[in-house]
């Protein structure tokens, strides 16, 4: 039978980190003396930097500029992290533990970048919940290619038809489908009525609500 792991984005699913990662896009506008468009965060949650940079907010297309850029505002979100406004979601501790007992990897699948990672390791002591993680820095395509998904689903060990994906983003919930996972969508960023149209195997509140033979099935009946 092929092996199940458990991949998870990380923004959304695991942590709520909209508030830091929001005013760290308005922290780096004010210190760059950049333009920030009304709705950037909306069309860039779930997106990697190196996209959100150049086309979304239309910075620099330079690669060092983009980088440049990118680790700064990356810097920012860790020092505003930092006072508190990075929360665990509800489910986490359970629902790995849990899988941890049944044999079935958790593995990261982000667009975050691993310093971030390290940061709520430290800050929530999860780290090992996790076998492994891809970030931001570890692909070349950002979601919704489903290249961070299928690596991280290869650190485990596993196969993509009987592997689950764990997402909040529209972007993030294409690359599961399309890399073909069993995806759940968490209404943690968007409403269940919102995601209805974004195709996923099954929508549920958060990670509180996943149950855990359904990874232990290989499928979700």
């Amino acid at each position: 039978m092929p092996r199940t792991v458990a991949v998870f984005d990380w923004d959304g699913v695991v942590i709520d980190s909209s508030i830091a990662h929001e005013r760290s896009w308005e922290a780096l506008a004010a210190e760059e003396k950049l333009p920030l468009p009304a709705d950037h965060f909306k069309r860039g949650f779930g997106k990697r930097n190196e996209l959100i940079i150049p086309d979304i907010l239309g910075w620099a297309n330079d690669k060092t500029e983009v980088k440049r850029l990118s680790d700064r505002k990356e810097a920012l979100y860790r020092d505003i992290a930092r006072t508190g406004h990075v929360h665990l979601l509800p489910g986490v501790r359970e629902l790995c533990g849990a899988l941890h007992d049944l044999g079935i990897p958790c593995v990261i699948g982000t667009s975050t970048h691993k310093a971030n990672l390290a940061l709520s390791f430290e800050l929530f002591g999860i780290g090992d919940y996790f076998l492994g993680a891809i970030a931001s820095e570890d692909v070349s395509r950002g979601k919704p290619d489903p290249e961070v998904f299928l690596k991280a689903c290869a650190l485990g060990g596993g196969e993509p038809a009987s592997s689950f994906v764990f997402e909040d983003s529209f972007s993030g919930l294409k690359a599961g489908i399309d890399g073909g996972f069993i995806t759940i969508a968490l209404a943690t960023t968007n409403t269940r009525e919102q995601l209805v149209t974004a195709g996923a195997h099954r929508i549920v509140k958060d990670l509180s609500e996943v149950d855990p033979q359904w990874l232990a099935r290989g499928r979700l009946s």
